[in-house]
């Protein structure tokens, strides 16, 4: 397992996007993403379902707790570029928060 300080865990269940067709590529996608930058400390780990079955795909950055909800691939470009390279949160499409609940 590659050293990390960062834990992405994202859905790609079949209740989360139409038959988890779309999670499944942004997952591919994240990977790509995330092979991209060599200098990136991140894990990235595929779940079935966070039980919030609307607004997926859902991507939790863990250890900070922030759940992202519908996330595209520009919304996933910028999850890798500004928080998880430059530990700046995308305040605009964070759905919860850990300890503070639904935002």
């Amino acid at each position: 397992m590659r050293t990390h300080n960062k834990h992405v865990l994202m859905c790609t269940g079949t209740r989360c996007t139409q038959d988890g067709k779309h999670s499944e590529a942004m997952f591919l996608k994240l990977g790509e993403k995330i092979d991209s930058r060599p200098d990136l400390k991140v894990k990235r780990t595929r779940s079935h379902c966070f039980a919030v079955c609307k607004n997926g795909p859902i991507v939790v950055v863990y250890p900070e707790g922030v759940w992202y909800g519908a996330v595209d691939e520009p919304v996933l470009e910028r999850i890798v570029a500004e928080h998880l390279q430059d530990n700046n949160e995308v305040i605009e499409h964070i759905i919860h928060r850990l300890g503070v609940g639904d935002v």
